[in-house]
């Protein structure tokens, strides 16, 4: 059935339409035929539902559509039993609309490809429909019981008109085995269709597409652009250099309210009250032009994420369907709740992640829920129960799958993983339960013996781990045996600005997260609970522990807040803790970059961002910030200890973290002199020195370290951003050297386990 070719392109508008309302109308039909909804809500679904599948109809028939205008009647005529008296949707009906609208959406994916000629003759799709229809007495019956025997399955292509997430589709047949009819053969699309990528194994056989190097913005019609990632990221670059220029614009504002304070104060009001009114002009203009450059770059950054980023629901919607689908498939009872998915991803990011996702949720189906029975006899509820979580806290993104299924059986890993050769035994002796869950991660890994359709092939969550880690983020697993598992995924995101609390301590710039900073205040003694071993602060009504940040960084040691200290109030996964900082300089929307890779596990920093005046700033993670010190120190009881000796805030801040990265305990110095000061006091594992500082510089520092017979064999490793003075350091009796290039490729941490072995330290 050809289109006139003048309609094309409204085709190709309809079927992005279509789309839409067939996804509103399969969440519809999922809820429908489960407990729970009162006689308002039922009544309200089959109203949408009614008025989802008119709009189908009408469209496809001013189109001239006709086939699909007469698969969305007999649609409608399978709901119109239940519209009078609404109840909860039987599943024989539920399953003949679901496969009407999967047979539908490949017709409008067909017809919008300009394939519509090759489809096979449209009264072979209605019949089936008629064939697979229930009785009216049927469609007002109860549900199939879970127990009972599923009828046969006749799958459907994989649904290739979906865009970002393609829907793992089974369309099930008739109540009788004898009324299956096999759905005719649907022709190939062409080459330029992106083909799906396959998902299987342990988690089962799913589909992600391949990422697309354009993005297209148009109207419902189909006009429109199609505009190549790079432009669009070039544009993304430009829009942070303006985001800069602001940022140095508000700066140079308060230098010249400054100088203008500055001026007032010299006693010479007379002499300077024109030029202080013309700067006070000029001031209030900046102010002006900077809050108009803010409105640019905040408009510009609105409509990139308009083009690039699209609600993470897009992809989580169709999971509802697969998990319903696959839990048919295997007999079992499942249902996905998700919480956040209105928050708005790259789309780039959104297309890598959802074949992941798809791992997670059938593994979870597969292997972690239970049989209704099961699990009624272990005092569960008959209906599993799957949950995704999606919380994004400044440039990372955190996502959660879990379900409350039987667990990670540990003995049973540890038995698969030697019969399958991926561990040895001496090897898993040694393990510990997290590092042997840890296994079901490696390729090759299955608890399944025989091989069916969803697992078995040894090819599943090594591929989400693959897809996470290709992501630059990662993937832990936590498990309960018996109550349940949970899949935690930490990735980070590039795209836009994200509003940021700076604070200082000491000289040091940090910044916090505003998602995480639920208050701040100044201490008042009267509020304060100290005892020998910590402080604690009454807010809310409860008492919440307080947390020297300085201390925290290791810069200086713990002590209780003063009177008029800042005190910010940080909470994340329902743990608070009042965060002392020496200063609170303000906030500021920054773009936050992740750390090198090199540095990318530390557990205190979540990224970076560039200060107005270029300087580097570390971003806090705020989960980080809210774990117990005493859990801290539990956890490295035997951390070496480096000594950071540099006037550079940039360059402390970039050594400290890679050095925390390799389990070191660091302290930082500004000059040489302090240097000095410190380790007359402190015991020190190495030092890593610059070389050009004020006061007293590397090469001086480092004579005077093996002058004395405590430190005549510490190693010490000298940085420098001249190639030149390698030999200066070595003179000096440096042990090794590195350029300030070589620091920020991530070659320090190796340096400094390399010179700490050849002076016998501990590496």
């Amino acid at each position: 059935m050809a289109v006139d070719p003048l309609l094309q392109g409204l085709v190709v508008g309809f079927a992005a339409e279509a789309q839409e309302v067939c996804q509103k109308v399969t969440v519809d039909l999922l809820e429908l035929e489960r407990d729970g909804l009162d006689a308002d809500a039922l009544n309200k679904a089959y109203v949408r539902l009614g008025r989802h599948l008119h709009t189908l109809k009408g469209s496809a028939a001013s189109l001239g559509l006709q086939d699909l205008s007469e698969i969305a009647h007999k649609l409608e005529d399978a709901l119109a039993p239940l519209r009078g008296n609404p109840q909860k949707m039987p599943r024989a009906v539920v399953d003949l609309l679901l496969h009407g609208l999967d047979v539908f959406m490949l017709r409008v994916q067909a017809h919008a490809d300009g394939r519509g000629d090759a489809l096979p003759d449209y009264t072979i799709a209605l019949a089936q429909l008629v064939a697979t229809a229930p009785p009216p007495e049927l469609a007002a019956a109860a549900p199939v019981p879970a127990s009972a025997p599923v009828p046969a399955v006749a799958p459907v292509p994989a649904a290739t008109f979906v865009p970002v997430a393609p829907v793992v589709v089974t369309a099930v047949a008739a109540t009788s085995p004898a009324a299956a009819v096999p759905l005719p053969p649907v022709s190939k699309p062409p080459a330029s269709t992106p083909a799906p990528l396959p998902v299987g194994g342990g988690g089962g056989a799913g589909s992600a597409e391949a990422p697309r190097d354009e993005f297209h913005s148009g109207e419902a019609d189909g006009a429109g652009w199609r505009v190549g990632t790079r432009q669009v990221t070039a544009l993304m670059r430009e829009v942070e250099r303006l985001r800069e220029v602001r940022l140095r614009t508000e700066e140079r504002s308060r230098e010249l309210d400054r100088a203008v304070a500055l001026l007032a104060r010299q006693g010479l009001l007379a002499e300077t009250a024109e030029a202080r009114t013309l700067l006070s002009g000029v001031g209030r203009a900046l102010r002006s032009d900077g809050e108009e450059t803010a409105d640019v770059v905040d408009a510009l950054e609105e409509g990139l994420k308009a083009i690039t980023t699209r609600p993470v629901r897009t992809i989580l919607e169709p999971l509802q369907r697969m998990v319903r689908d696959l839990s048919r498939q295997l007999r079992k009872e499942a249902r996905l709740s998700v919480v956040g998915a209105e928050v708005s991803l790259d789309r780039r990011l959104l297309e890598k992640l959802n074949g992941a996702l798809v791992h997670l949720l059938r593994n979870a189906v597969d292997h972690g829920l239970e049989s209704p029975v099961e699990r009624e006899r272990t005092g569960k509820h008959h209906e599993g129960a799957l949950t995704l979580r999606i919380e994004q806290q400044g440039n990372l993104l955190f996502l959660e799958a879990s379900d409350d299924g039987r667990g990670v059986d540990v003995a049973r890993v540890r038995q698969v993983a030697e019969s399958r050769g991926l561990a040895t035994a001496e090897e898993l002796k040694r393990m510990n339960d997290n590092q042997v869950r840890d296994l079901i991660f490696r390729p090759g890994f299955s608890t399944r013996a025989d091989v069916t359709d969803t697992s078995g092939r040894g090819v599943g969550l090594d591929a989400v781990r693959a897809a996470v880690e290709s992501l630059q983020g990662r993937i832990e697993v936590a498990s309960t045996l018996g109550q349940g598992t949970r899949f935690m995924l930490t990735l980070p995101v590039e795209l836009g600005s994200s509003p940021v609390l700076v604070v200082r301590v000491f000289d040091q710039m940090m910044g916090l997260p505003m998602l995480a900073v639920e208050a701040t205040q100044l201490t008042r003694m009267s509020t304060l609970r100290v005892s020998k071993r910590r402080s604690q602060l009454e807010y809310q009504g409860q008492l919440i522990p307080v947390v020297d940040l300085g201390a925290r960084l290791g810069l200086r040691a713990a002590s209780p807040p003063s009177e008029g200290q800042p005190l910010m109030v940080i909470q994340n996964g329902g743990k608070r803790v009042a965060l002392a900082v020496d200063s609170v300089v303000g906030d500021r929307d920054l773009v936050i970059r992740p750390l090198p890779a090199e540095v990318r596990d530390v557990p205190a920093y979540q990224g970076a961002a560039t200060l107005s005046r270029g300087e580097l700033m570390l971003i806090l993670r705020p989960n980080w910030l809210v774990v117990e010190p005493a859990a801290l120190s539990a956890a490295a009881p035997q951390s070496r200890r480096a000594l950071v000796v540099d006037d550079s805030l940039t360059a402390r801040a970039l050594h400290r973290a890679m050095l925390e990265a390799g389990g070191f305990t660091v302290h930082l110095a500004s000059s040489g002199a302090r240097a000095l000061e410190r380790v007359q006091t402190d015991a020190y594992d190495v030092i890593i020195c610059d070389l050009e500082m004020e006061e007293m510089d590397g090469e001086e520092f480092i004579r005077r370290m093996r002058q004395r017979p405590e430190t005549r064999n510490l190693p010490i490793i000298l940085v420098s951003t001249h190639e030149a003075a390698r030999e200066r350091g070595r003179a000096a009796g440096a042990d090794g050297f590195l350029s300030k290039r070589d620091c920020a490729s991530g070659r320090l941490l190796a340096e400094v386990l390399d010179v700490m072995s050849r002076r016998g330290g501990r590496p």
